[in-house]
Order: C-alpha cells, then sequence, then structure tokens
C-alpha cells in the first residue's frame, strides 16, 4: 500500500468512527421521519442505519428524506422508506457532513453541491447533527476549507452576484464548474449554479452569511449559522472528538 492509499484508508476509518458514532447517540428510538444529507461520511451514516434496522433497533417505519440524488440513491439502496421534504416538512432528527466545523458549531456547506437541498432539510429537522473527520475540524471558519463559501445562484445572476460578492470582501469568486464531467457549470438538484467565494478566515460568519442572503440572484449560502446541535470528527488515531451544544456553550468530548 502507497503512502496515498494508506493515507486515504485512515480518513475513511475517521469517516466511519464520526458517522457510526453519531447514529449510535442520537437516533432516537420513537423517530418517524429521518433527514440523510451528502456526501461520503453520510455513507456510513446510512450504512449504521442498515445495519441497526436489520438488527430490529430502528423501527422498519421510519421515513427518510433525502438532501439530493445522492442520498436518494443511498436510500433506496439501503432498503429504506423514501420521504420528500415537501411532504415531511417537520423531521425528527438529520444527519450530514460538513466541508468544516468552527468552534461554535457553524459549519461551511455544500462542496458536494447539494447546498439548499441540506439546509432546508436541516432546517426542518428539530435536531441536526453533523458528522465529519478529523479534517473538517476548525476553530474558525475558512482556514481548514480554502475552495470559498458555496453560494447557490439562480443562473441569470451569476455575473452579478460574482461582483457583489467580491464587494462584500471575497478575495475570490469563482463559478463552480463540472470539470471533465461536464462543459460548463455544476448544476444543483434545483438547477441553479454554483459561486465558490473564498473570504479567508470568518471572524463572523452570521454576519457574512445575511449579507450573502440578501444579495439578488443568491438562493442560499453553505454557511450553517448556530444550526448543528452536535459535530463527530472521527480522528486519525481512532479516537472520536464530539463538540455537543449545550445551551449557550459548546462541550467537546
Amino acid at each position: 500500500m502507497s503512502s496515498e492509499q494508506a493515507a486515504a484508508a485512515v480518513v475513511e476509518s475517521a469517516k466511519k468512527l464520526a458517522a457510526y458514532a453519531a447514529v449510535d447517540q442520537h437516533f432516537p428510538h420513537d423517530a418517524k421521519v429521518v433527514g440523510i444529507g451528502s456526501g461520503s461520511t453520510v455513507v456510513y451514516v446510512v450504512e449504521r442505519i442498515v445495519q441497526k434496522k436489520l438488527a430490529g433497533e430502528i423501527s422498519p417505519g421510519v421515513t427518510y428524506v433525502p438532501t439530493g440524488f445522492q442520498s436518494k440513491e443511498l436510500i433506496i439502496e439501503g432498503g429504506l422508506n423514501l420521504g420528500a421534504v415537501d411532504r415531511y416538512p417537520v423531521i425528527d432528527i438529520a444527519f450530514d457532513g460538513a466541508d468544516e466545523v468552527d468552534a461554535e458549531l457553524n459549519a461551511i456547506k455544500g462542496g458536494g453541491a447539494c447546498l439548499f437541498q441540506e439546509k432546508l432539510v436541516a432546517a426542518s429537522a428539530k435536531k441536526f447533527i453533523v458528522v465529519a473527520d478529523y479534517r473538517k475540524n476548525s476553530t474558525t471558519l475558512g482556514t481548514q476549507w480554502l475552495q470559498g463559501v458555496p453560494v447557490e445562484v439562480v443562473p441569470l445572476a451569476h455575473a452579478k452576484v460574482k461582483q457583489d460578492l467580491i464587494a462584500l470582501g471575497a478575495k475570490t469568486a469563482v463559478l463552480r464548474l463540472g470539470g471533465k464531467a461536464k462543459a460548463g457549470p455544476v448544476i444543483t438538484d434545483n438547477s441553479n449554479v454554483i459561486i465558490d467565494a473564498h473570504f479567508g478566515p470568518i471572524e463572523d460568519p452570521l454576519t457574512l452569511a445575511s449579507a450573502i442572503k440578501l444579495l439578488v440572484g443568491v438562493v442560499d449560502v453553505g454557511l450553517f449559522i448556530r444550526m448543528a446541535d452536535a459535530s463527530y470528527f472521527g480522528n486519525a488515531d481512532g479516537s472520536i472528538t464530539a463538540k455537543i451544544r449545550d445551551g449557550d456553550k459548546i462541550l467537546v468530548h
């Protein structure tokens, strides 16, 4: 095994540790509707849910609400009941990944381009749990995730919004392209485009999120402020770091 493969295996193990711990500790015994987010760590969330369902620890009657195409496929492939957020606007708990999480449990999300639906499901959930590996654990947003804050934008407005983001202080504001897989921009599940705006370290994410959201053409911004109730990080040494919201305090275990 090469050093790159070994490093990748450590990261995958860390993701699995975080996902399993989050499901084991937070899945409500009486849950009826559960949100399933997007990203590579959420694969292990669904894996653990399926295991616990087969073991009789989770009711087969639970409905699962996806945040996009990937999570919809995970739900279907796992033999779980598929729902939709427009039919289930009240969700008992939602599990999702993140690109970066700060000391106050604020997060940058949207690296997988499922931004708006992720935020809608998180906002609909009574409890929102983030799962990630150690690379996403941060004290200040914008210091670990350097690709920029994802901003979902109506396509017609992308040029104007890019200018507005620079005026707000973004060092760069780049329309996300599909790369080798697609000529042109990435298109979200809601037929919008994504602009990645890099602001550097974000000392006041609430103010920044509010300013971006007010821009004409912006559907939503990938700054999730005071939404998470807990975040679980799998570490390289096999341990888990948990940040838990307790009123106005964040407890770290």
